[in-house]
């Protein structure tokens, strides 16, 4: 049984397709999943007699692979919701298969075992060829197979995967020893093996042992995307579909696109780091190519997306990046590829986040004389909110207490190691400030920590420090509830309470570990103190007017007069200004230890025509107070009210029977909406549609009916996005239940 599991060595075809060989090693890199190897059905040891038959030996007739969504393995596993004809099991968990023989098994004189094989060139000591011998018991976590059942000519098999296996496609062969030979199962894509990780195995790098969470984090195949601003959180659904069809071969082809090299695959770091890569375009042509700029021609705006799914598999077909994506898009598609592989992962937004350009926990701020800030000096901004993912598995790498959720990022905004990715980055060493370990926790540590601070050129060329504000960033961060649609505040996972002393402590051990900061005060800062401002805004639906308040408590026993000046700028939701809409300002008079308000009308007319697609405003308010010289600053992003699309259902809701949907719109704007297109997805009841209307007058409402037959059982949703120039982020969703026939 010595060379049992032997290999021969490549035939002549092999040789013409191998590629040239380097000096440092003896087989080319194996990093893709799809290609493949000959293998041959006759591995002879010798010459071979002329008398030998092969029919003369035991002979595999059929393989039961146990691969219908309602059989044993795909029940046991939790892969009985992937659209895949295949057999789908988890690492580390034994799963089931039966061979039928052309004659009863006889284990004393029958040799045979069960080859895995992935890859171009499979080699043992990779884990790309696993050859395992049928024993006696199964050992956890280790390869090996053991006959459970033996009938007739038929022995059923239960067979144990490795819980460090490589994820993706295995080959399988069932090989049998003759005295001249190796005889082989020929090559049948339909005994084909997807393994994935596995959350419900205690010896996997990514086990998670709570069953709900299990089921949000790695099943649930639709989740929320919450955006807006702060003051104005706002949710929109989003179709994660890691279970619809060639999902799967979308995500594993990424890892081929890659070049990860097929070893790695078992290791959910390097899946994830690897991954944060690939889901941007900025690289290697990865899945998105992202756009900020309002300029979304030759392809979707990201808006318009509800899903994943249309976005991954359009890359795997076209294999070029697929236009556009921001943020919560790249976040969206990454949710999916690691829900997809069985990582369990959620997606998270942080509001006010900064995106420090040179890394020093300070996003500068700087005002001109007027007290306006000077935009050619200006560097950093604060997007409203950007949303990033994180994914649960332990950090062998780092030192104890640093497992758990990982923050990864798919979004490019700085390059890490030379490329455009970010994580995985212990969200505890965050917290604490433990930045020195891999990878690029001071970037996410900044995101969340960093102060602002406004300040001006001084007569001689000094910087004058006008104000510092320590709690603006990483005002609250929040992921969806387990189970439930609910909004979870999370910001205590990344950072402590602001100014308690453990924060301190948090802020002091990350400068030790190198994130750079101005630990002094400068001297020319004293803080105001006698008299405060406050910004309030009024809620108000896009196209409406409405008033913004500036109030000032005036806490000294003297009266002050001041000179006061708003600005008030469309923004993309990163902070960047596309244009001030309004500017004002007027001298306010302030009585002695007394509160003063001041109203300002905006007017829909002011902003309607360069109105972005977020429908975002930044407010900057900048007031001097003549008699001391002393200057107040204060910034607010608000976002307006967006009319959502009501979606009905029509019909009994049952399993494989026609149904209907009903999309509806009524435009809320005083213009007509031109070039509209409608959108509507709903994993396991229907495939994405789209519909385009040439124009929707002023005040009317549009309908549009969708007929389909769903084909899942149960809680289903239904997701909707309207999108045209005038108007975008205009979202609708519907949870249905679906009947068993």
């Amino acid at each position: 049984m010595r060379d049992g599991g032997r290999m021969s060595g490549p035939t002549s075809t092999d040789r013409e397709k191998q590629p040239p060989l380097n000096g440092r090693r003896a087989l080319p890199s194996n990093n893709s999943n799809a290609e493949e190897n000959d293998v041959p059905e006759m591995d002879a040891f010798g010459l071979i007699p002329r008398g030998f038959n092969p029919k003369d030996y035991l002979r595999v007739v059929d393989i039961h692979m146990f691969k219908e969504p309602d059989e044993i393995n795909k029940q046991q596993h939790h892969t009985d919701k992937y659209y895949n004809p295949k057999l789908i099991v988890r690492r580390g968990q034994p799963f089931q298969i039966q061979i039928d023989f052309s004659r009863p098994y006889e284990p004393e004189k029958d040799q045979i075992w069960l080859e895995y094989l992935i890859g171009r060139y499979p080699q043992p000591n990779k884990g790309t060829y696993i050859p395992i011998l049928i024993g006696d018991v199964l050992k956890p976590g280790e390869w090996g197979a053991k006959i459970i059942h033996k009938e007739n000519n038929s022995i059923r098999l239960s067979i144990m995967s490795s819980s460090t296996c490589i994820i993706g496609k295995f080959r399988f062969y069932v090989a049998i020893r003759t005295p001249y030979g190796i005889i082989r199962t020929h090559r049948n894509s339909a005994t084909d093996t997807y393994i994935l990780f596995n959350p419900w195995c205690q010896l996997d790098a990514v086990y998670l042992d709570d069953e709900k969470e299990r089921e949000e984090y790695v099943l649930n195949d639709v989740g929320i995307v919450f955006h807006g601003d702060v003051n104005e959180v706002k949710l929109r659904s989003w179709s994660y579909g890691q279970f619809e069809e060639n999902v799967l071969d979308a995500c594993l082809f990424l890892m081929d696109k890659a070049e990860l090299e097929l070893s790695g695959r078992g290791n959910p770091i390097k899946i994830c780091r690897v991954a944060s890569a690939m889901i941007n375009s900025k690289d290697e042509n990865g899945v998105l190519a992202g756009s900020w700029d309002n300029l979304y021609a030759y392809g979707v705006p990201p808006s318009a997306w509800t899903g994943s799914v249309d976005i991954l598999l359009e890359y795997y077909s076209s294999k070029q990046p697929v236009r556009y994506g921001q943020c919560w898009v790249f976040a969206g598609v990454f949710n999916t590829f690691l829900r997809c592989l069985g990582i369990p992962a959620r997606l998270i937004t942080n509001y006010s986040s900064a995106h420090d350009n040179n890394a020093n926990l300070q996003l500068d701020f700087f005002l001109d004389d007027e007290g306006q800030v000077d935009n050619r000096l200006t560097k950093d901004s604060i997007w409203n909110y950007h949303c990033w993912n994180e994914a649960w598995m332990t950090r062998p790498d780092l030192p104890v207490g640093f497992g758990g959720w990982q923050a990864v990022d798919g979004t490019p905004q700085e390059t890490s190691d030379g490329m455009y990715r970010c994580g995985p980055a212990s969200v505890q060493a965050i917290k604490h400030g433990h930045v020195c370990f891999q990878f690029d926790a001071p970037f996410v540590y900044a995101e969340v920590n960093s102060d602002v601070i406004y300040s001006r050129m001084g007569k001689n060329g000094s910087q004058v420090i006008e104000k510092i504000d320590t709690t603006h960033i990483g005002r609250l961060i929040v992921t969806k509830g387990v189970g439930t649609d609910d909004m979870v505040d999370i910001t205590e996972n990344y950072k402590f309470q602001e100014g308690s002393a453990e924060e301190r402590l948090a802020l002091e051990t990350a400068v030790m570990y190198g994130v750079k900061k101005q630990t002094t005060q400068p001297s020319t800062y004293q803080p105001q103190k006698d008299v405060e401002m406050d910004l309030q805004m009024q809620k108000a639906v896009l196209g409406s007017d409405f008033k913004v308040t500036i109030i000032f408590r005036n806490k000294s026993r003297n009266s002050y007069t001041a000179t006061t000046y708003l600005s008030g700028n469309i923004v993309f939701y990163t902070g960047v200004t596309k244009s001030e809409f309004k500017k004002h300002s007027f001298s306010a008079k302030l009585g002695p230890l007394s509160s003063s308000a001041f109203d300002v009308m905006i007017t829909s007319a002011e902003y309607l025509n360069d109105l972005l697609d977020q429908a975002s405003f930044h407010f900057f308010v900048t007031a001097r107070i003549n008699e001391t010289g002393k200057v107040l600053a204060m910034q607010k992003a608000m976002v307006l009210e967006i009319p959502i699309l009501q979606i009905k259902t029509k019909g009994e809701m049952v399993v494989d029977r026609e149904m209907s949907v009903v999309v509806e719109f009524t435009n809320p704007l005083k213009q007509a909406l031109e070039n509209v297109t409608l959108r509507l997805e709903g994993p396991g009841v229907l495939r994405t549609m789209k519909k385009e209307f040439r124009q929707i007058p002023a005040t009317s409402t549009l309908i549009w009916e969708v007929k389909c037959i769903p084909k899942r059982p149960g809680l289903r949703k239904l997701i909707a996005s309207l999108n045209c120039d005038a108007l975008r982020h205009v979202y609708g969703e519907l949870n249905i239940q679906i009947q068993k026939p």
